[in-house]
């Protein structure tokens, strides 16, 4: 018991470092998508554009060549920024051209055309944790219990994740906490504390049906914590101990069964035989 049902404090720190930390793995991801090679490209031919500038001005050049030299390297400059990117090896951008879906670039470098092409999400094709919960679920012999699982999924179809859902991160999410509720509801609370393995592989089934369709594959969902409410929780330790009385108390009637048997089962020897019972008195003495 100790080991599979917490206090509420408890999961609540939790789940509030949990949602923290996937809130600053989407901050670097996003921040991680901004291209420095292609920044100190563009620096580059901005400043070779300004030197050869200011070269032609000390040498008395017309507004007119000054500007046909600095141009290009301007142009360069602003296309390798808007145009380079980079995605790491386990990821892939998903590319738009005028709004329809035009394919899937990366692990590595690629070029876009500005304007005309976006990139519209980027998809992680790791194995990614999902924390989940429900809370106040009542289990199917009306018991409310709090459940706190992670989910274990992977991004299978990179354009299936991006076309056919609007987020898929928050659609799985959804999808898990539901599936929970429904599988809490199905069982008593009996097979809730002692069935954890079945109901992992239910829920896992469960979900990986709701996501097939998105490109999303569950590998494993794993129950953490079982909150009960606390004067169920006591109700139970104290029958968890008059369970242990209980056993103890027959197996004490058995050992005094056992005494009496071997007893009776002695006295039969010197029923017929007063001698040895004489002597027997004599060694006991």
């Amino acid at each position: 018991m100790s080991q599979t049902v917490h206090t509420k404090e408890e999961s609540k720190s939790h789940r509030e470092g949990k949602e923290e930390a996937l809130t600053q793995r989407t901050r670097s991801a996003q921040d991680a998508h901004v291209n420095p090679l292609a920044v100190a490209l563009f620096i580059l031919f901005i400043t070779v554009g300004v030197v050869l500038a200011a070269v032609m001005d000390e040498r008395g050049a017309s507004d007119g060549a000054i500007l046909a030299v600095v141009l290009p390297p301007t142009l360069i400059g602003l296309y390798i920024l808007f145009a380079f990117r980079m995605a790491r090896q386990w990821e892939k951008a998903v590319i738009l051209r005028l709004g329809r879906f035009h394919g899937l670039r990366g692990p590595g470098v690629f070029w876009i055309l500005p304007i005309i092409d976006s990139i519209a999400t980027w998809i992680d094709h790791r194995v990614m944790v999902t924390p989940f919960s429900a809370e106040k679920t009542l289990t199917k012999d009306t018991v409310p219990v709090d459940v706190d699982a992670v989910l274990f999924w992977v991004v299978w179809d990179a354009e299936k994740a991006a076309l056919e859902v609007e987020d898929y991160r928050a659609a799985i999410t959804w999808a898990a906490q539901t599936a929970l509720r429904e599988v809490i509801g199905q069982m008593p609370l009996a097979d809730i504390l002692v069935g954890r393995a079945k109901m992992d592989a239910d829920l896992q089934k469960i979900i990986d049906e709701r996501t097939t369709p998105w490109g999303v594959t569950v590998q494993s969902v794993e129950i953490r914590d079982i909150i009960i409410p606390q004067g169920l929780e006591d109700a139970m330790s104290r029958q968890a101990q008059a369970e242990r009385e209980r056993q103890a108390r027959v197996i004490l009637g058995e050992s005094e069964k056992q005494i009496a048997e071997s007893f009776a089962e002695a006295s039969r020897a010197y029923q017929n035989n007063p001698t040895a019972l004489h002597l027997r008195a004599m060694n006991m003495l």
